[in-house]
């Protein structure tokens, strides 16, 4: 689309731009004053002229422009329209002037409808703008003493006005920057540096508390010096510098103090208790600190404060100081005051010894110290009871107890009072013995000792001493137990007291103590009979007599001697004991031996039963044996031996001859293998059973049974058993067969011939035959 744009504006001007627009031979613009009636301007440009300047408008004037594209027969193209107002009047200058060396101020006419101005100063290349309200205006950021050509536009809403005819104005001079101190309590030195274009300065100088006269000076120099001034005053210093004009530049003002007076009526009072001395003054005009300085030699302590009165603290004791004041503002300081003296305090005694001449006497000596008149030593015990000496020699004499620790100090006066407390010495003297010393024997190598407690003891040391060497026992307690000691013999027994201070007291009286006796070593135990044991052992004790213990579950069995066996008896078997042996003498009794295991053998067992199961095996059975893990039976006859061995209490033996007596025994083993031998009653066999049985019938119900007889004496029988009847034969003694008549047909028998015996059951183990 067609629309028009603005570059610039001025106060008659306005500067336009516009687009190409196709087919157009010419743009028209309108420019129509819109609250004043009857102007206008009429603008026509080419169609190669896309830029335009409306001039000869009015000021501050808002126009209605209208731009139109026209082709070549006058027909419009395409049209736009804005509103735009023109710059305010061009201001008029009415003077321009410079108060401060880098500003300038420029007075003008108000213009109407500006809404602000814009201030330019233009020193050659260089160019400062502000924009301000309305006049007065100042320029800032300038050089001083330096030519500005001043320029003013005035600006609206729609642009700014073309510059106003330009005034030059000069910045004044720069303010000189002083350098002020004050040299003395009365005189002020003034200092500054060269100013560019000056040719002249003018210093003035006043109280500013506005008391008394303003002193002024003229000079072409750079520096001056105010002197006859009050001490500790706060004075006010002006100055400027002016051109050859005589125009006076920018002003520096400093505020300086002159240094302060010496104070006045110096005192110094000594504190002895905390070596620090307190120094007063009366206050001096203008003085803000105050610094104390107390020498002694190349040593200086100081002290500094706001008040009237300072502490100077650390002293040193034997030491004459000299002691001044010095005031002190932010000018400078006074003179010191003229040195006060003060003797301190001595310093405490050194060197201090302390010997026990002989039992029961202390001697006390000491260094003499500087300024130290008299001494005077405190002894004081750890009882609480204190003694003293007063004396002006350096030792002293007091009396002591055993087991003591004495605090000792020693302390120098004069007129600034007591010492310092120096190094507060302690002496112990030697620990008393102990008392009711007691020995006790505990066991045949440990004697517990006990004994009264007394003073100034550390430590115990007891020592027990034989033949062969020493034993020792280290402790801070009223008992010991002296271990590891020889049994059977006799101790000198002795309790020393130590203190780490003194050390031992080695005058203490000793007792003699015996150990008991040594243990028995059991050397062998041997078995005399079924319950009886002898046990030996080793002996190597005096007047002892031992006493020998065999324990077990089955109950305890003693014996004793004085000699190197005893026999216990009466012993039960399959048991297990633990035998040990002690010994006992008037010193006490020894320590168990070591315990030698003892096990009796097996017992045998109370019953046995022999039961017969087939013509060739045998069934033995037999109560538990106490102490028995394993048995052995055995059957013997001169025929042969049957033998078992076995965990149970019953066994089966085989290879058993008929008819044959055999000697029963048994053997009951234990688990460590000892065995106990039983015999029991004798075991006959069963009779031998026939061979060769044979049947034939007999008729229709009868039946005839042959045996071969295994002894020619034996008597045989027969039984026939069947569902329908059983049936018996016993033929004549000598014959070898039987006859059983009457049996009933149909049905199966069991036929069986057996010996006939003299006692017991009849046999069934026989061989059986099948007839039917």
């Amino acid at each position: 689309g067609f629309s028009m744009s603005i570059y610039d504006v001025t106060s008659r001007s306005i500067y336009l731009r516009w687009p190409k627009i196709s087919g157009a031979s010419s743009y028209r613009v309108t420019a129509t004053a819109v609250n004043t009636v009857g102007h206008s301007l009429l603008a026509h440009f080419n169609d190669v002229t896309f830029k335009g300047t409306l001039t000869s408008l009015i000021p501050n004037t808002l126009y209605a422009i209208q731009a139109e594209a026209i082709d070549k027969n006058e027909i419009i193209l395409a049209e736009t329209q804005i509103m735009l107002s023109t710059a305010p009047d061009i201001p008029v200058i009415d003077q321009a002037y410079s108060k401060l060396s880098n500003s300038i101020t420029v007075e003008w006419r108000a213009v109407p409808g500006a809404t602000s101005y814009l201030l330019t100063a233009q020193d050659g290349d260089s160019l400062i703008e502000t924009v301000v309200t309305n006049s007065p205006g100042t320029v800032t950021g300038l050089k001083p003493a330096t030519l500005y050509r001043i320029t003013i536009r005035s600006i609206n809403s729609g642009g700014k006005s073309q510059p106003s005819p330009f005034r030059k104005a000069k910045t004044v001079l720069a303010a000189p920057v002083l350098s002020v101190s004050s040299l003395s309590c009365d005189s002020i030195a003034v200092r500054w540096k060269a100013v560019y274009m000056a040719a002249g300065f003018s210093v003035s100088l006043m109280r500013s508390d506005g008391l008394g006269r303003m002193l002024k000076e003229n000079t072409t120099n750079t520096s001056l010096i105010f002197t006859n001034l009050d001490p500790g005053t706060l004075y006010t210093i002006k100055a400027y510098a002016w051109n050859v004009n005589g125009i006076p530049g920018d002003d520096f003002t400093y505020n300086q103090r002159t240094s302060p007076n010496a104070p006045a009526d110096v005192q110094v009072a000594f504190n002895s208790g905390a070596l620090r001395a307190i120094v007063s003054w009366m206050p001096t005009e203008g003085a803000l600190t105050y610094s104390v300085t107390a020498s002694s030699g190349l040593l200086k302590l100081k002290c500094n404060t706001s008040s009237a009165s300072c502490v100077v603290p650390s002293l040193r004791c034997g030491s004459e100081y000299y002691v001044s004041v010095t005031a002190y503002n932010d000018a400078g300081s006074s003179k010191p005051t003229d040195a006060v003296s003060l003797k301190t305090i001595p310093c405490a005694p050194v060197n201090i010894s302390i010997e026990e001449d002989e039992p029961g006497h202390l001697l006390v000596s000491w260094s003499s110290v500087n300024f130290g008149y008299y001494y005077v030593v405190f002894v004081k015990s750890d009882d609480g009871l204190e003694v003293h000496c007063n004396t002006s020699h350096t030792q002293c004499h007091f009396q002591s107890d055993c087991g003591f620790t004495y605090f000792i100090s020693v302390f120098a006066y004069n007129k600034a009072g007591q010492s310092p407390l120096g190094d507060v010495f302690n002496y112990t003297t030697a620990p008393c013995c102990p008392s009711d010393l007691r020995a006790v024997v505990v066991s045949s190598d440990t004697v517990q000792v006990t004994w009264a407690p007394v003073r100034g003891v550390d430590m115990y040391q007891t020592r027990a001493v034989d033949w062969s060497g020493v034993a020792l026992c280290n402790g801070t307690a009223t008992a010991c137990t002296l271990s590891a000691l020889r049994c059977n013999t006799q101790y000198n027994v002795t309790v020393y007291s130590f203190s780490e201070a003194r050390g031992s007291n080695t005058s203490c009286a000793s007792k003699y103590v015996a150990t008991a006796p040594c243990s028995p070593e059991i050397k062998n135990i041997s078995k005399e009979a079924l319950s009886v044991v002898s046990v030996h052992w080793q002996s190597n004790n005096e007047e002892a007599t031992y006493v020998v213990t065999a324990r077990g579950e089955a109950g305890l069995w003693h014996c004793r001697s004085s000699g190197n066996s005893c026999t216990l008896i009466n012993l039960p078997c399959g048991s297990a004991f633990s035998v040990s042996a002690i010994a006992r003498s008037p010193a006490g009794q020894s320590l168990p031996s070591h315990s030698v295991p003892l096990e009796t053998a097996p017992c045998c067992p109370n019953d046995l039963i022999v039961t017969q199961v087939t013509q060739s095996v045998t069934n033995i059975s037999w109560s538990v044996g106490m102490g028995a893990q394993t048995y052995v039976t055995t059957l013997e006859s001169p025929k042969g031996q049957a033998k078992c061995h076995t965990l149970q209490n019953y066994c089966l033996l085989g290879c058993i001859t008929c008819s044959t007596n055999y000697t029963v025994s048994l053997k009951a083993i234990s688990e460590t293998g000892l065995t106990s031998s039983c015999t029991y009653q004798g075991y006959s066999s069963s009779a031998c059973c026939p061979s060769g049985v044979k049947l034939y019938r007999l008729g229709s119900n009868g039946i005839r049974v042959y045996w071969r007889a295994s002894e020619e004496t034996r008597d045989y029988h027969t039984d026939l058993h069947g569902s329908k009847g059983n049936f018996t034969c016993t033929p004549s003694s000598g014959l070898s067969h039987c006859d059983i008549t009457e049996i009933p047909c149909g049905d199966v028998y069991t036929v069986v011939v057996s010996p006939v015996t003299d006692k017991g059951p009849k046999l069934t183990f026989c061989p059986k035959k099948i007839y039917s």
